[in-house]
């Protein structure tokens, strides 16, 4: 699928990015375009890769000009770009809204212009029944790019959502690591907390899944181990060596879940069941060529799909961080 390709990557320099870029280089595509703010970032990214086929571009998705001129002669766009801390989404709904909702159309609507081939959306699983603004905006983003399949027929838009990614830029394992580091102490919000969790290169690998078999239109749910946070840390701080480490209860910030949805019980009601690995979510709107690449599937069997279901043993967690490599 990506041999010869051009392929632009917003929000290319995250922790997303990064290993996206490095599996995708293997596959010899012609050339990839990293689109983001951050000169530094790109600059560190630029020696790290050493690989004349990285082209690097400074721009943002809010910048509808810039981004259409970035997208000329593209073949592929990954969409990673956004504002993605629940608190800051909070406190500044208004730069979320910019960067998370505007910034997206204007990923759809470059992609148009140039004809680009398809467009993969990544998205969370705070977009299923949202319980704060960060989550909020991710939903619309998915329901803008479900529904630019219906805008013309060259471009196909393709939406992929996942839970929580381990390592990535503000993850909870380097904060924990720090805290049993530098004050023995680790502080969860709530003993109850759940989460779905998966390494970073089995999310890419299951995002170039969901690129070479999807059709336009549906959003894949990439299924997920999920764990107690307490637990989580439990095997850090037991794998870290450091003695009398305690761990406290914060208390929820503004929008927090104690439980994360993948699914949430609405979208059980047209949501197949594709392989062990993903479930598609397929729209209301009737777009060309999904009922006959998804028709024959059957629905799920459940209605929400929740982080509180299904937890993880602590050797399950053990092993899942080993193989992360975030053990000693």
């Amino acid at each position: 699928m990506f041999k010869d390709q051009v392929i632009l990557v917003t929000g290319g320099t995250g922790s997303w990015g990064y290993e996206l870029i490095r599996q995708l280089l293997p596959q010899a595509p012609k050339e990839i375009i990293v689109y983001s703010r951050g000169e530094a970032a790109q600059v560190a990214m630029s020696r790290a890769f050493g690989d004349e086929r990285l082209t690097f571009r400074i721009g943002d998705i809010r910048d509808k000009e810039a981004l259409t001129a970035a997208c000329r002669n593209v073949d592929i766009v990954y969409h990673l770009a956004a504002l993605k801390h629940v608190p800051i989404c909070e406190e500044q709904p208004g730069e979320a809204l910019k960067t998370n909702v505007v910034g997206t159309q204007n990923v759809i609507e470059a992609a148009i212009e140039n004809k680009v081939k398809k467009v993969l959306y990544i998205s969370t699983d705070k977009a299923s029944n949202p319980s704060n603004f960060y989550g909020m905006t991710k939903a619309i983003g998915e329901k803008l790019v479900v529904y630019a399949n219906l805008l013309q027929e060259e471009t196909r838009f393709v939406c992929i959502r996942g839970g929580n990614v381990l390592g990535t830029n503000g993850s909870v394992i380097h904060l924990f690591k720090q805290q049993i580091r530098e004050k023995k102490e680790v502080r969860i919000t709530d003993m109850e907390m759940t989460r779905f969790f998966l390494t970073m290169p089995e999310a890419i690998q299951l995002l170039f899944k969901a690129s070479r078999e999807s059709v336009g239109g549906e959003i894949f749910v990439m299924l997920m181990p999920t764990c107690r946070i307490v637990e989580l840390a439990k095997v850090l701080i037991e794998d870290s060596g450091v003695s009398d480490v305690s761990i406290t209860e914060s208390g929820i910030r503004p929008g927090e879940r104690i439980h994360e949805l993948l699914l949430s019980e609405y979208e059980s009601r047209s949501t197949v069941v594709y392989d062990k690995e993903y479930l598609v979510i397929l729209p209301a709107l009737e777009i060309a060529g999904l009922k006959e690449r998804y028709g024959h599937l059957p629905l799920v069997s459940f209605g929400e799909l929740s982080s509180e279901h299904e937890l993880m043993s602590m050797e399950e967690i053990h092993s899942m961080l080993d193989k992360g490599g975030f053990l000693s």
